[in-house]
């Protein structure tokens, strides 16, 4: 969710619970507020969890990832398919690669923390029977 929006959100509850219930109202409020941001605090650790216990950049099948991207996915989206943290790529902003056992990597693009583009690189002599790049 847009930060914006959420922020948003919280204001309008707070507001129209104080108007509809009064002090009651802007606790229940404040109370849910509190209990979504722990929820969504609960989501990343588990995420973060999941992906400690695996190599960094490694994945079990590379062209199987590739298939269930779409443009506009969300780090915290991709993180759960990969079951692993990315390795940085060097020189490039916000560019993290896997790879797995047969060599294949996919370096995935995101802006803001949202994919914009991914490429399948295969090593030399292996073939190529699926497309390498996704979303311009």
């Amino acid at each position: 969710m847009n930060p914006v929006v959420g922020i948003a959100l919280a204001l309008a509850a707070l507001v129209g619970g104080g108007l509809l219930l009064g002090w009651k109202g802007v606790i229940l409020a404040l109370t849910v507020v509190v209990f979504w941001l722990l929820l969504q605090f609960s989501r990343l650790m588990r995420v973060m969890q999941t992906a400690n216990g695996a190599p960094v950049g490694q994945i079990d099948s590379a062209v199987m990832l590739q298939s269930r991207l779409r443009e506009g996915m969300k780090l915290m989206d991709v993180l759960p398919m990969t079951k692993s943290l990315g390795a940085k790529v060097e020189g490039q902003a916000e560019t993290w690669a896997w790879t797995d056992a047969g060599g294949i990597r996919l370096e995935l693009q995101f802006r803001k923390g949202v994919l914009q583009r991914w490429e399948l690189r295969r090593p030399p002599g292996a073939p190529d029977d699926v497309p390498g790049t996704g979303a311009a």
